[in-house]
């Protein structure tokens, strides 16, 4: 009976085992998928921890090095930036001192300061001077030409006097400038009476083939019609006759011309 029941045992351990073994290797692939699983997490926190302990690392040694160059370029922009305000300086400075130099060398040496002022001063005084004789000149040119033109201005009117010498007035007529409604005579009327009267030089040629009785007839009794202011003669007449034509046309204008000239 033990006999049987240890072989009884025996089978029961066996098919146990057997059972246990089928289920083992039933279950191995899926345990080894889940071991996997772990491991590949387990692997990937560890891979995670490690990436990013290298990028803070990282991140450090970044932030350390551009610290530093950043305060290396910084220190290169003071230096920079201090070498340029001292040279600045410097210049500054040695122009001041250069327009000292050379201004105390030009006053004392090229340009003496106060003689350039007595040049000036003098230079002033002989302007002044100069002035005052271009001034004198110019009053004297003035008075010059006035004088020149009053002359001017007299000779031509008694050239026109002696041109519109037959305008006089006589004791029977009044003549064109001495009118009865002004009570005083016109000054060319006073002119007219102050020139005398010359005879044409056309008239005059003409008269150098007369006999020397008749001309000096003539000359006397045109004189005392003049001076008598009484009736013409007939000699006279007979001469006023063969005389040309006294106030022609041009005649006229050009006495118009002249007396609009001396109104002006």
């Amino acid at each position: 009976m033990a006999d049987l029941l240890k072989l009884k045992q025996v089978e029961e351990f066996r098919k146990e085992y057997f059972h246990r073994n089928r289920q083992a290797e039933e279950n191995r692939h899926k345990e080894i998928q889940a071991a996997i699983r772990i491991q590949s997490w387990f692997r990937a926190c560890k891979v995670r921890a490690y990436l990013s302990h290298l990028q803070k690392k990282a991140i450090i040694i970044q932030k350390t090095w551009r610290g530093f160059a950043a305060r290396a370029r910084v220190r290169q922009m003071v230096k920079a930036a201090y070498f340029t305000v001292k040279m600045n300086f410097y210049n500054e400075m040695a122009v001041r001192i250069q327009q000292r130099w050379k201004g105390f060398y030009v006053r004392k040496y090229i340009h003496n300061f106060y003689a350039r002022k007595t040049y000036l001063e003098q230079i002033l005084i002989k302007n002044e001077l100069v002035r005052k004789e271009f001034n004198e000149i110019r009053e004297a040119q003035k008075r010059e030409n006035e004088h020149l033109e009053a002359v001017k201005e007299q000779k031509t009117k008694i050239y026109q006097a002696h041109q519109l010498h037959y305008l006089i007035s006589t004791n029977q007529h009044p003549g064109v400038f001495n009118s009865p409604y002004r009570q005083t005579p016109h000054e060319m009327e006073l002119l007219l009476r102050q020139v005398k009267y010359q005879v044409p030089a056309s008239l005059a040629h003409k008269d150098a083939g007369y006999p020397r009785g008749i001309r000096d007839s003539v000359g006397v009794s045109f004189s005392r019609s003049l001076g008598s202011q009484g009736p013409i003669s007939t000699r006279t007449w007979d001469l006023r006759t063969r005389l040309p034509p006294i106030a022609s046309r041009n005649t006229r204008k050009k006495t118009k011309r002249l007396t609009d000239e001396a109104d002006n």
